[in-house]
């Protein structure tokens, strides 16, 4: 026989009180996060346009899904997102392993050291934009604008990064941004080695080539791949950087179509579906993300 029912109630009874306490937080996380996303789904299965002239709302099932996908504009878009997301995450990993590498050694005024090489991270996102687009990029008055021109490389009025490299600008700003956030997880990786290990191998005649490729670089895979999946998430969503330096001039990603489609066009229904295929896209990577962490923590716990 099972346990009485006057045992199944106490558990039950012991089970609510523990959850409880997180009531508050999931009600306030199903508000802030599901609630909107159920509109914007329900949204993108409809013509919705404020545009003066636009017939009523009415349901339009797979057509904006259908326009997204075959719009030249909005095509590009998705091509600008993943060009600028994998130059930046791919750059940003090999910087960081780099950074890592060195600031793992020992050295005079080595956490003085790291806590510059995080600054970047620490800035919020549209005012690093702006401060890159106008006080380090801007035409004539811009720090790089300025120091060729010094050095007599161009005219200062000819230099234009903005408007003629508007995606590069883009990638350069949101490396310095970023490679810090995965710097960070591999430091964390390679201080989590064994030290006896490293010194026997040392002690054995391992050179450092030797020790990086069949020590190091297995030992911080999972730690390279958990900050790639991660710096995927959040680049591939980076809205700040396109608005605050370029506009959205030749550099239009995902996210600021949607922002254009909604607020200037006005085209609620198709803004809807663009954020739908972001949701989608970003979900797909966050679940692969959730994997790497979940084995990177067996790992550990092993």
């Amino acid at each position: 026989m099972g346990p009485p029912a006057a045992t199944y109630r106490k558990w039950g009874r012991e089970s609510w009180v523990r959850r409880a306490p997180l009531l508050p937080a999931l009600v306030f996380l199903i508000v802030v996060t599901q609630v909107p996303f159920v509109a914007t789904l329900v949204m993108s299965f409809m013509n919705w346009s404020a545009q003066p002239d636009a017939p009523g709302k009415s349901f339009a099932g797979l057509a904006n899904f259908k326009t997204v996908f075959s719009t030249p504009s909005y095509r590009q878009a998705v091509l600008t997102s993943v060009e600028m997301t994998v130059t930046i995450v791919l750059v940003s990993a090999a910087l960081a392993l780099g950074i890592a590498l060195l600031l793992d050694r020992k050295f005079l005024g080595r956490g003085v050291v790291r806590t510059m090489m995080i600054a970047p991270f620490l800035i919020v996102p549209i005012a690093a934009a702006v401060f890159w687009g106008n006080g380090i990029l801007q035409t004539g008055f811009g720090l790089v604008d300025g120091l060729l021109g010094e050095l007599g490389v161009h005219h200062a009025e000819n230099i234009s990064f903005l408007t003629t490299h508007p995606k590069l600008s883009i990638e350069i700003e949101l490396i310095w941004q970023w490679t810090p956030f995965m710097m960070l997880i591999l430091l964390a990786g390679l201080q989590s080695r064994d030290p006896e290990v490293m010194e026997a191998a040392a002690i054995d005649g391992a050179g450092a080539w030797q020790t990086f490729v069949h020590m190091t670089l297995p030992h911080v895979r999972r730690y390279l791949e958990l900050s790639i999946v991660l710096g995927t998430i959040f680049i591939i969503q980076n809205f700040d950087s396109v608005l605050g330096m370029t506009g959205g001039l030749n550099s239009t990603n995902i996210p600021y179509a949607v922002y254009e489609v909604f607020y200037s066009a006005k085209d609620y229904g198709v803004a809807s579906a663009l954020g739908v295929v972001v949701v989608i896209g970003s979900i797909l990577v966050a679940t692969f993300a959730l994997r790497v962490v979940s084995s990177l923590l067996s790992e550990e716990e092993d």
